[in-house]
Protein backbone atom coordinates (compact mmCIF):
# COMPACT_ATOMS: atom_id res chain seq x y z
CA UNK A 1 0.00 0.00 0.00
CA UNK A 2 2.34 2.73 1.15
CA UNK A 3 4.73 1.73 -1.89
CA UNK A 4 2.33 2.63 -4.68
CA UNK A 5 2.35 -1.09 -5.85
CA UNK A 6 -1.25 -1.48 -4.96
CA UNK A 7 -3.36 1.22 -6.21
CA UNK A 8 -6.01 3.16 -4.05
CA UNK A 9 -8.86 1.44 -5.88
CA UNK A 10 -7.46 -1.89 -5.76
CA UNK A 11 -7.22 -1.40 -1.55
CA UNK A 12 -10.70 -0.20 -1.82
CA UNK A 13 -11.68 -3.57 -3.53
CA UNK A 14 -9.79 -5.65 -1.53
CA UNK A 15 -11.45 -3.73 2.01
CA UNK A 16 -14.63 -4.30 0.52
CA UNK A 17 -13.79 -8.13 0.16
CA UNK A 18 -12.65 -8.23 3.41
CA UNK A 19 -15.27 -6.09 5.61
CA UNK A 20 -18.13 -6.57 2.95
CA UNK A 21 -21.23 -4.95 5.09
CA UNK A 22 -19.23 -1.80 5.00
CA UNK A 23 -19.77 0.42 1.86
CA UNK A 24 -16.86 2.36 -0.07
CA UNK A 25 -18.14 5.53 0.62
CA UNK A 26 -18.74 5.03 4.23
CA UNK A 27 -15.31 3.61 4.30
CA UNK A 28 -13.79 6.73 2.79
CA UNK A 29 -15.33 9.04 4.44
CA UNK A 30 -14.20 6.84 7.72
CA UNK A 31 -10.74 6.99 6.40
CA UNK A 32 -11.06 11.05 6.15
CA UNK A 33 -12.69 11.84 8.56
CA UNK A 34 -9.71 9.27 10.84
CA UNK A 35 -6.53 11.36 9.23
CA UNK A 36 -6.10 14.45 11.63
CA UNK A 37 -3.00 16.57 11.34
CA UNK A 38 0.24 16.02 13.85
CA UNK A 39 0.35 18.40 16.72
CA UNK A 40 3.42 19.89 15.05
CA UNK A 41 1.50 20.82 12.02
CA UNK A 42 1.08 24.17 13.89
CA UNK A 43 4.73 24.95 14.23
CA UNK A 44 5.54 24.44 10.77
CA UNK A 45 5.02 28.06 9.58
CA UNK A 46 7.42 28.98 12.33
CA UNK A 47 9.91 26.30 11.80
CA UNK A 48 9.90 27.76 7.82
CA UNK A 49 11.29 30.91 9.04
CA UNK A 50 14.51 29.16 10.14
CA UNK A 51 14.79 26.20 8.12
CA UNK A 52 13.72 24.74 4.89
CA UNK A 53 10.97 22.14 5.49
CA UNK A 54 10.70 18.68 3.47
CA UNK A 55 8.03 16.19 4.31
CA UNK A 56 9.19 12.48 3.71
CA UNK A 57 6.16 10.00 4.89
CA UNK A 58 4.91 6.64 4.05
CA UNK A 59 1.92 7.64 3.06
CA UNK A 60 -1.11 7.94 -0.25
CA UNK A 61 -1.18 11.33 -1.68
CA UNK A 62 -4.81 11.22 -2.29
CA UNK A 63 -5.39 10.71 1.84
CA UNK A 64 -2.64 13.32 2.96
CA UNK A 65 -2.72 15.96 0.65
CA UNK A 66 -6.03 17.77 1.92
CA UNK A 67 -4.67 17.30 6.21
CA UNK A 68 -1.05 18.88 4.45
CA UNK A 69 -3.17 21.68 2.47
CA UNK A 70 -2.51 24.14 5.39
CA UNK A 71 1.11 23.83 5.42
CA UNK A 72 2.01 23.41 2.09
CA UNK A 73 3.60 26.87 1.31
CA UNK A 74 5.92 26.67 4.61
CA UNK A 75 7.51 23.06 2.88
CA UNK A 76 10.29 22.99 0.18
CA UNK A 77 9.51 19.31 -0.81
CA UNK A 78 7.22 16.81 0.09
CA UNK A 79 8.33 12.85 -0.70
CA UNK A 80 5.77 10.46 0.04
CA UNK A 81 6.28 6.62 -0.31
CA UNK A 82 3.13 6.06 -2.89
CA UNK A 83 4.01 8.43 -5.27
CA UNK A 84 7.90 7.32 -5.34
CA UNK A 85 7.29 3.36 -5.34
CA UNK A 86 9.94 3.11 -1.99
CA UNK A 87 9.11 3.39 1.59
CA UNK A 88 10.79 4.00 4.70
CA UNK A 89 12.60 2.34 6.33
CA UNK A 90 14.78 1.47 2.68
CA UNK A 91 17.06 3.89 2.04
CA UNK A 92 16.00 4.70 -1.20
CA UNK A 93 13.10 7.03 -0.23
CA UNK A 94 15.73 9.12 1.68
CA UNK A 95 18.20 9.18 -0.97
CA UNK A 96 15.30 10.74 -2.79
CA UNK A 97 14.67 13.34 -0.52
CA UNK A 98 17.35 14.42 0.14
CA UNK A 99 17.99 14.95 -3.65
CA UNK A 100 15.37 17.37 -3.56
CA UNK A 101 16.24 21.40 -3.54
CA UNK A 102 18.02 22.05 -0.03
CA UNK A 103 18.72 24.92 2.22
CA UNK A 104 22.53 25.73 3.66
CA UNK A 105 20.54 24.87 6.88
CA UNK A 106 21.46 21.48 9.29
CA UNK A 107 18.99 18.45 8.10
CA UNK A 108 17.18 17.40 11.45
CA UNK A 109 15.21 14.38 10.43
CA UNK A 110 12.07 13.75 12.77
CA UNK A 111 10.53 10.43 12.83
CA UNK A 112 8.17 8.58 15.04
CA UNK A 113 9.87 4.94 14.73
CA UNK A 114 13.44 4.19 15.44
CA UNK A 115 14.21 1.98 12.76
CA UNK A 116 13.35 5.01 10.37
CA UNK A 117 15.62 6.81 12.40
CA UNK A 118 18.47 4.28 11.68
CA UNK A 119 18.51 4.56 8.13
CA UNK A 120 18.90 8.72 8.29
CA UNK A 121 21.62 8.79 10.51
CA UNK A 122 23.55 6.05 8.74
CA UNK A 123 23.34 8.76 5.78
CA UNK A 124 24.49 11.29 8.44
CA UNK A 125 21.57 12.99 9.39
CA UNK A 126 20.88 14.57 12.56
CA UNK A 127 18.01 12.50 13.72
CA UNK A 128 15.08 13.77 16.63
CA UNK A 129 12.72 10.58 18.21
CA UNK A 130 8.94 12.19 17.70
CA UNK A 131 7.96 11.00 21.58
CA UNK A 132 4.06 10.22 22.01
CA UNK A 133 3.65 12.53 24.61
CA UNK A 134 4.94 15.29 21.91
CA UNK A 135 8.00 16.63 23.85
CA UNK A 136 10.25 16.58 21.00
CA UNK A 137 8.12 19.59 19.73
CA UNK A 138 9.79 22.01 21.54
CA UNK A 139 13.11 20.71 20.60
CA UNK A 140 13.23 22.15 16.98
CA UNK A 141 13.70 25.59 18.12
CA UNK A 142 17.05 24.83 19.68
CA UNK A 143 18.36 22.83 17.86
CA UNK A 144 17.43 24.82 14.50
CA UNK A 145 19.43 28.01 16.32
CA UNK A 146 22.40 25.89 17.36
CA UNK A 147 22.13 25.87 20.74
Amino acid sequence: MWSGRLTEEAFWTWLGAQAPSVSTDDARELLASSLRPMPAMQRIPEWSRLADIHLLSNHRPEWITPVLRPVTAFLKSVTLSASIGRCKPGVEIYRYAASQPQGEKNLLFVDDQEKNLRQAAHLGWNTLLADSEGLWIDQVVPYLLGS
